[in-house]
């Protein structure tokens, strides 16, 4: 085989991108603030492999292919890891995978299948707990794999990791344990701290992964410990030390020693399981309290281990298998201001398109003025994009950095960009609102809201047909919907007299429906799902609803003055009153709640925290709707049952400060299947 001769431009690319790598590790493990995405950064990397393995000649050992992380930040001291920390290698499809258990059983010189163990990639720092005796000794970050920074204090805030080792299942404590894991913080501590860094002024963090390293690299222990920061184990430096021969004989060890372990590790006797468990990770990854961002495959046996070894910076016998990415570095071109069916103005930014997660990704949304103004966005800023699963994508930092002098600011509207009514907002909200309840804008997005998911659910007529049926005159108000007819529907581009047929009987079968749901497809400001039942239980008709004044709706159990005042403001709207009568007209008939019998969680309200294990929380939420009870979001004291699952949140604490019930899984199930044959 030729020797491959290295061209002058292959030569300045290789050093440019050891130079690009170097200073992203640096913003990344020391300044926890990366300013390209995960996904950017592994291309980056696998080029300067590529690249290195073209042209052993030009091998540095300052290379970082050579290197795991960064320096030890500013104000820590330095740790020696005794057992360097390793760093993984990444693979990104079956294709990688099975290429690298066949390098396995090449190396090991068989030809039998080997026994993998799968555990989830949790997003956060990895760190090394030193137990000297079963006490807690020391603790350290991974650094540069060899040294570490110092932050025993600041690990012994996070409530997950023992300070003292379990001694009473039966195992000798051993006299020193290398203990791995990793610290991370889950979403909805993510987000509540967040939430209080916007109050406070504070910048934001970019993901939860920054969040954990900027919270454990706090000086102040006393500043980590407020921070809800929650650990995995995964292994141990000196496993000799320990009664296991192989990885899932380990993490029950360390489950008994009082380590919490990932219940999503599993152990996979054929590679085809591995990749099985891949799919089904990718597939639940965004339902998960925690960012995932990949799945971790070791080969169980320690005595294969000890014998594939490890490159300089990686065990050969484990990779991380990544997910596609879910951040992505783009440039905004503009912004559009839209306009919410309860008046909220909703900057969105419109970008160069990038792929996400396998979807191109075009819009994103802004939030809000006080974000715009926070991150000093500006047309042509080049920004980092994150998509998550359903959720809507953000622009989640700002990268002023790559400014080049031609970037423009961006003014908020103060009109609204639809009616060109006068936009408002009420001190203490975050909000910025148009508050002309006529609004085409916002007519339009509550017939959206009424015919989707949330409002009906009217077959065939998602967001573009609405909006198609708003534009071509058909449809003006909720009523609208009630009065069309097959000849103007079929003749509308795109449909024909099957899909005019198939809407109509949508709507027909929608006619006669409970008037809870009714009311919550309104798209009324602050009424929600669980408001919506407390109006249906009170009054018995909407003619009711209509006669009741603010100070009636603020005698009812659970109305406050806020959606009060709201209900007030639509109800005693004359063309609502209108409204009203033609959907009647067009045969709406609103049904009572159905009895006891045929409803047996009628008039109660469950919540969920946590994850379920025989069920979805949607399927759980579902099942709750199905025999008449009703779902709440957030903790109150309407609610009557709190359902806790595994890894529950903050609201099992606002619960039990209500004296709320709580009900494990196992008690809803029984719950309600009671009575079911």
């Amino acid at each position: 085989m030729s020797r491959q001769t290295v061209t002058p431009e292959e030569k300045v690319r290789l050093e440019e991108v050891r130079r690009l790598i170097r200073y992203h590790d640096h913003r990344y493990y020391v300044l926890d603030d990366p300013v390209i995405s995960d996904g950017e950064y592994d291309q980056l990397f696998n080029e300067l492999l590529i690249l290195e393995a073209r042209y052993p000649e030009f091998a540095s050992v300052d290379s970082p292919s050579h290197h795991i992380g960064g320096a030890v930040a500013e104000g820590f001291t330095a740790v020696q890891h005794v057992h360097p920390m390793l760093s993984l290698d990444n693979i990104f499809s079956i294709a990688e995978f099975r290429s690298f258990q066949e390098k396995l059983q090449r190396f090991l010189h068989t030809k039998q299948p080997l026994r993998f163990m799968i555990e989830p990639k949790v997003d956060g720092l990895a760190v090394e707990l030193v137990y000297r005796q079963g006490v807690l000794h020391a603790g350290s970050t991974r650094g540069d794999g060899l040294v570490g920074e110092n932050i025993t204090a600041q690990l012994k805030t996070v409530k997950a990791i023992p300070l003292r080792l379990q001694d009473d299942q039966g195992f000798t404590i051993p006299d020193e344990l290398y203990v791995r894991g990793e610290v991370f913080l889950s979403k909805q501590g993510f987000h509540r701290l967040n939430q209080l860094r916007h109050q406070q002024g504070e910048a934001l963090f970019a993901n939860p992964r920054n969040a954990a390293a900027g919270s454990l690299r706090q000086l102040d222990p006393r500043i980590t410990s407020r921070r809800p920061l929650d650990f995995f184990v995964y292994g141990v430096a000196n496993p000799e030390v320990l009664p296991a021969e192989g990885q899932e004989a380990l993490l029950t060890v360390l489950s008994r020693f009082g380590f919490p372990v990932s219940p999503l590790v599993k152990g996979c006797a054929l590679p085809a399981e591995v990749e099985q468990q891949y799919q089904q990770m990718l597939a639940i990854r965004h339902t998960l309290d925690y960012e995932v961002d990949g799945l971790v495959v070791k080969v169980d046996a320690f005595a294969l281990q000890r014998r594939l070894g490890h490159t300089a910076r990686a065990p050969r016998w484990a990779v991380a298998w990544k997910f596609p990415a879910t951040q992505a570095t783009t440039i905004i071109k503009a912004v559009d201001f839209q306009v919410g069916r309860t008046g909220v103005v909703t900057p969105v930014a419109l970008l160069a398109p990038v792929e996400i997660d396998g979807v191109v990704v075009k819009r994103a949304t802004l939030h809000n003025q006080d974000e715009m103004a926070r991150k000093d966005l500006r047309l042509g800023d080049s920004v980092l994009v994150q998509r998550a699963g359903d959720v809507i994508p953000e622009v989640i930092k700002v990268l002023p950095e790559l400014r080049n002098g031609a970037e423009q600011s961006i003014e908020f509207p103060i009109s609204c960009p639809e009616c060109g009514h006068p936009l408002v907002r009420i001190q203490g909200e975050a909000a910025t609102r148009c508050v002309n309840n006529h609004c085409r804008a916002q007519q339009r997005q509550r017939l959206i809201y009424f015919a989707g998911k949330s409002g009906l659910d009217l077959e065939g007529l998602g967001k573009k047909n609405v909006e198609q049926l708003v534009q071509s005159g058909l449809v003006g108000d909720i009523a609208d919907f009630f009065f069309l007819s097959a000849g103007p529907l079929a003749s509308l581009e795109g449909w024909g007299e099957k899909s005019a047929r198939n809407v109509l009987a949508a709507i027909e079968n929608r006619k006669k429906i409970p008037m809870a749901r009714f009311l919550g497809a309104l798209g009324i400001r602050h009424v929600g799902e669980v408001t919506a039942g407390v109006l249906a239980e009170h009054f018995s008709s909407l003619q009711g609803l209509m006669e009741a004044d603010e100070e009636q709706f603020r005698r009812i159990d659970g109305i406050g003055e806020q959606v009060a005042a709201s209900l007030t403001m639509f109800f005693q709207d004359p063309h609502v009153h209108r409204m009203i009568e033609r959907l009647q007209e067009g045969g709406l008939t609103l049904l009572p709640s159905g009895n006891k019998q045929e409803q047996p969680l009628a008039g109660r309200v469950f919540l969920f925290t946590g994850s379920l294990q025989a069920m979805s929380r949607e399927e759980a939420k579902r099942l709750v709707k199905a025999k008449g009870g009703q779902v709440a979001a957030t903790v109150s004291e309407r609610v009557t049952d709190v359902v806790a699952g595994e890894k529950a949140g903050g609201k099992i604490k606002k619960a039990r400060e209500l004296q709320l019930p709580l009900l494990s899984e196992m008690d809803f199930l029984q719950l309600v299947s009671a009575g079911e044959e």
